[in-house]
């Protein structure tokens, strides 16, 4: 049996399948396996740059290289014998060109600064496919919103019919929690897009190494600079974690409102056949099973965070192996999270809504009350106080008629509201839903106008954010262009 390339000088004896089981990290590696053949890539074009390697071993390095590049990382370097993928390729690089060649391609590295880096570049990956999905589902939002922008329905606190609001009212409020979700996973882009490489175990290298030169190559904006920071340091990892926690927990509020609403209960809307089950034995069933998975998804990407930072929380400077055990659970935790984004856009964008059962629920249970308070305050000059308890006690009586509320407001007030102006026809006015929405016309506000302007500062915000993500990613893009430019002229392909 060959043992892998790091370990065979220094250490002696065959481990058992245990410890192997226990050590190796291949599974999870899978995720960061082409990542790693860039970084290998980038640190040979600095090496053959630095006059480091001479150019025919980086010539015959590269090629292969290219190789694992253009079709993959072959099967061999998962081979569970080897403790992780960057012991596999190089060992399968070094049996392909020899030890004289092939030992040269880990001058002025470690597995350290080599693993923290592919992190960073797949972790990075994953953020900008999550951003494009927050802007799909951002945008599909917007859209129905702009479908919807009269459809009354009752706004809702503690579960309760509070005040009337509109649809389009009630999915820009979660088309803003999203932009924030998009504001915080771009932000922590900006501290997972920095490079390690070169920082080496801890100690940085000896060796004129040009750090700034491989992190341009990757497409990282800058390089980390402290060498101990670079390699011990996962809180690149936690942050994007936090993010798809609270990220996930805005998809399960939406996902439990869908579920309510889709309920013989409530009947707001009919969700597409394609994001429903039916029942193994009831056939009348139609189950809302994707927004249910959605909804637990949030305590599977928490549950990764909780384990991403108790295992961190312990740890001296500088690199832990314990860190390896941190990777799963970032996989595991933001893999799936651009799929989520994708699945409640589409639950949405094609969901029927019952405007008329939203409507007939829109003023129910005393939604309008609030209005008829106000409107005592503002035209007839009733302290606030005094007209909520005047109307709290006709809500009680079961009667909001004028003969009620003079009875409130001669206790509370010492005059009849007829005394002051009042009419029943004052009263039925404020108490209707459309005049309830149509005086809610403050910027964010679900009156009409409103909502309308709403919808165009969003669409504005949009856009901007869209534009960032196309920048970042031509960014990103260019550098690898540039890398494989630089790479083909040493493999002299």
């Amino acid at each position: 049996m060959t043992r892998d390339v790091v370990r065979k000088a220094r250490l002696s004896g065959e481990r058992t399948e245990d410890i192997e089981s226990l050590l190796s990290s291949m599974e999870a590696d899978r995720n960061i396996a082409s990542s790693d053949v860039l970084v290998d890539m980038a640190h040979l074009v600095m090496l053959t740059r630095q006059q480091i390697v001479h150019e025919d071993h980086a010539k015959t390095l590269m090629k292969e290289l290219f190789y694992m590049y253009e079709s993959g990382v072959p099967a061999e370097a998962f081979d569970p014998l080897y403790e992780d993928i960057h012991a596999g390729i190089e060992t399968v690089l070094t049996r392909k060109t020899g030890g004289d060649v092939g030992g040269r391609l880990h001058i002025g590295r470690s597995r350290n600064d080599e693993v923290a880096t592919c992190l960073r570049i797949r972790t990075r990956d994953i953020i900008l496919d999550q951003l494009e999905a927050l802007t799909r589902l951002r945008s599909v939002l917007l859209s129905v919103a702009e479908d919807h922008i009269t459809t009354v329905m009752p706004g809702f606190t503690h579960l309760q019919h509070a005040q009337p609001v509109t649809l389009a009212h009630h999915l820009l409020a979660y088309e803003q929690m999203f932009s924030r979700d998009f504001d915080r996973l771009f932000d922590a882009l900006r501290r997972v897009n920095c490079s390690p490489l070169g920082s080496a175990a801890l100690a940085s290298t000896g060796y004129p190494l040009d750090r700034p030169l491989t992190a341009d190559l990757l497409g990282f904006d800058r390089i980390l600079e402290n060498s101990m920071d670079a390699v011990a340091s996962r809180d690149f990892a936690e942050e994007t974690l936090a993010c798809d926690t609270m990220l996930l927990t805005n998809i399960s509020r939406f996902c439990e409102e869908l579920i309510i609403w889709s309920s013989a209960f409530v009947q707001f809307v009919n969700l597409d056949d394609r994001y429903c089950s039916t029942s193994s034995i009831m056939p009348q069933k139609k189950n809302p099973d994707v927004a249910e998975i959605l909804r637990s998804r949030a305590g599977t990407v928490l549950g990764s965070f909780v384990s991403a930072i108790t295992i961190v929380k312990g740890l001296p400077m500088a690199y832990n192996r314990d860190l390896q055990d941190l990777n799963p659970h970032l996989w595991r935790g933001i893999t799936g999270v651009r799929r989520d984004i994708d699945l409640l856009a589409g639950m949405i964008e094609s969901a029927e809504f019952n405007l008329e059962r939203m409507a007939e629920e829109a003023g129910r249970g005393g939604t309008t009350t609030t209005e008829l308070a106000d409107t005592l305050v503002r035209e007839f000059n009733i302290p606030f106080r005094t007209a909520h308890h005047i109307v709290g006690n006709a809500v009680k009586d079961g009667s909001l008629d004028l003969v009620t509320l003079d009875r409130g407001a001669e206790e509370f007030y010492g005059k009849t509201l007829s005394s002051l102006g009042v009419t029943q026809e004052s009263i039925d006015s404020a108490l209707s839903v459309s005049t309830s929405l149509s005086v809610r016309k403050l910027p964010g506000g679900p009156a009409p106008e409103a909502v309308q302007d709403a919808l165009v500062e969003r669409r504005k915000e949009l856009e901007k954010d869209i534009e960032l993500i196309c920048d970042k990613k031509t960014q990103i893009s260019a550098s690898l262009h540039e890398l494989l430019t630089q790479a083909r002229r040493i493999a002299q392909l």
